[in-house]
């Protein structure tokens, strides 16, 4: 049963006063029952449990433990797109060490935006969450987070750090793993390594592009800065980037993908290759057609196709993604990625949490979680 509202806009959420009006007792009867405590008549009781089932009265936990002085049972965790797998992984890791400590995760997403990030977490905490889980936008500053921490808000920040702000961080091992990446293709014989990234304001694809460029360095692959993009944010970005890398005069024969965002769309553009009556142009690795013979099919499943069995794509391009996922086995050629466990992410940094929701006062950690190279480009 809905309660009008006084203007008679629209129903309201009933109250313990309408609960009381409805079963003729007085307001501190209605709150001794829901409370349950055991003195109260039967027959009063039994009145104010018909009426809290007529009404669908429904007591606020969250205002009765703060009036109390105890925690409100919910932490807020901002992410920065609800829709990808990667935070989605966070999230579910986050929001099932929470309900293991009897508490309730909000999420929301700042859509890599610094001005909506700063609005969303003041509004948590306006809401007294016990805690913060943040995956900061790129070129946010933290220093309007200090109050509330002094305040006695803790704050963990996930797979970014945080900007003028010392707090708990739970990292991946950006640089080792991109470093990784590039000596795989090293080693397979590629020269012509194409390296697409995202905004490098973002601190993961910095960190990243950055070992990945002093790992080619090292490896005396020549400089070649047709074959550098970033500043690519979504999966059609990196599409039209590659389709355009291999279009070129000298297009290169092995991609690196800094997410799983512009990996999927570095496999849109080579998968358009694959289409019938799509022009092959990318030249064979050095070394492929050695290996392509021993290794078995290719991607045309004969065995004899440029690439075959080196994880190579079209016309013999081969593409390593940093992020897994869990279609990267099922594509037309096997898939070289960066993994790590996501869900490590979110559960670590719940940790982290909840021993400063318990107290704990020492100093800010930060955590690294490692990266392993999944090779999927050998037959």
């Amino acid at each position: 049963m809905s309660t009008p509202s006084a203007g008679g806009s629209g129903p309201r959420r009933p109250t313990m006063a309408d609960v009381a009006r409805l079963a003729g007792v007085s307001l501190k009867t209605v709150s001794r029952v829901v409370n349950n405590v055991p003195t109260v008549d039967p027959e009063l009781a039994g009145r104010v449990t018909a009426a809290v089932a007529e009404l669908g009265f429904r007591r606020n936990d969250l205002a009765r433990n703060l009036r109390a002085g105890n925690t409100s049972a919910t932490v807020g965790l901002l992410i920065e797109d609800l829709a990808n797998p990667f935070y989605a992984g966070i999230a579910a890791a986050a929001a099932q060490y929470a309900l293991e400590h009897d508490t309730m995760l909000i999420t929301a997403s700042s859509e890599e935006d610094a001005s909506r990030e700063r609005a969303l977490l003041l509004e948590m905490c306006q809401r007294r969450v016990d805690g913060l889980l943040v995956v900061p936008a790129g070129d946010a500053d933290h220093v309007y987070l200090r109050p509330e921490i002094e305040r006695g808000i803790p704050v963990v920040f996930l797979d970014r750090p945080p900007r003028n702000l010392l707090a708990d961080t739970v990292l991946i091992d950006n640089a080792g793993g991109a470093r990784r990446a590039i000596e795989h293709l090293v080693a397979a014989g590629h020269e012509r390594i194409a390296v697409i990234s995202d905004w490098l304001s973002i601190s993961t694809m910095a960190e990243r592009f950055a070992a990945a460029q002093e790992a080619l360095e090292r490896a005396g692959v020549p400089y070649r800065p047709d074959l550098i993009r970033y500043g690519l944010h979504t999966v059609p970005d990196a599409e039209a980037a590659v389709t355009r890398m291999l279009d070129g005069p000298e297009p290169p024969t092995a991609i690196f993908a800094l997410n799983n965002r512009l990996t999927l769309g570095a496999l849109g553009a080579l998968n358009n290759r694959l289409r019938p009556g799509a022009p092959h142009r990318g030249p064979v690795p050095p070394n492929a057609a050695g290996r392509s013979a021993a290794a078995g099919a290719g991607v045309d499943g004969t065995g004899t196709g440029a690439g075959a069995g080196t994880g190579a794509g079209a016309g013999g391009v081969e593409l390593v993604g940093f992020d897994d996922f869990e279609t990267a086995a099922f594509v037309p050629w096997r898939l070289t990625v960066v993994s790590y466990d996501v869900r490590e992410i979110g559960r670590m940094g719940a940790e982290l949490l909840f021993r400063r929701i318990a107290g704990d006062r020492s100093r800010p950690r930060k955590v690294v979680v490692p990266t392993e190279l999944v090779v999927r480009s050998t037959g």
